[in-house]
């Protein structure tokens, strides 16, 4: 058998770091980052357990990469859905829409994201799905007229940021539509753009379980991949 090109070599490396950003999204959600092991993300992805330390230096890493890809593919997807437009207001109206729904739909997993930014030992890791989360707010506050993108960026950052921690305090969390209400305030939006509370979400349901969209993880049914070293992906090491 011929050996494999580094092109395949590649996309193989691109499928195993999707399968284990998506296990991680859905893990965290559904167990909470203590409860979830390293272990668990790499047997949810069909992955070897050595695999994971290969792309990340360790699980609060791994855990902002795979919340900041969703993140970013979330607002994405707000952005550019249909009927696409370029207007400015509605546009920065989707963006708080779609922030404030992953704070409304996956309070578990967005919590645990927050408390990871705070912690003094890891705090925030720049990653490259960081870069395009902030890639495309930074387009949303151009678009909505900002003469300052450098300044008027990181406020909107900031007040997000806030307004998703505001509404999962434990024991205190305030309303979504009030966070709303005052952001659209501060942006001059009109209630009715993006997605108003009472309103349905584009396409039905707020919260889907099935994620694989934000997760290229390669062709259907082939379910076992070699990893960089040669072992199959689809065999987990025995615990």
């Amino acid at each position: 058998m011929s050996p494999r090109s580094a092109s395949v070599n590649e996309e193989l490396r691109r499928r195993s770091k999707e399968r284990l950003l998506q296990a991680a999204v859905e893990l965290v959600g559904e167990h909470g980052y203590d409860a979830t092991t390293l272990g668990d993300i790499a047997d949810r992805a069909g992955s070897a357990r050595g695999l994971v330390s290969y792309y990340f230096p360790g699980k609060r890493q791994l855990v902002q990469s795979a919340v900041h890809r969703l993140m970013h593919r979330t607002l994405e997807e707000a952005l550019e859905r249909e009927p696409r437009t370029a207007d400015g207001a509605e546009r920065m109206a989707r963006a708080v829409d779609a922030i404030l729904g992953l704070a409304r739909d996956r309070p578990v997993l967005m919590r645990q994201h927050m408390a990871g930014l705070l912690q003094a030992e890891v705090g925030f890791v720049p990653c490259p799905e960081q870069r395009r989360l902030a890639e495309l707010l930074r387009d949303t506050v151009a678009r909505h007229g900002s003469r300052d993108v450098d300044r008027d960026y990181p406020m909107l950052r900031a007040l997000l940021m806030g307004a998703v921690f505001a509404a999962l305090v434990p024991g205190v969390p305030m309303p979504v539509p009030v966070l709303r209400a005052e952001l659209f305030k501060r942006y001059r939006l009109a209630w009715e753009l993006g997605v108003p509370p009472e309103a349905a979400a584009p396409g039905g349901t707020t919260c889907e379980t099935d994620l694989s969209r934000f997760f290229a993880t390669g062709l259907p049914g082939r379910r076992a991949h070699a990893d960089p070293a040669g072992r199959s992906e689809g065999t987990a090491q025995s615990k």
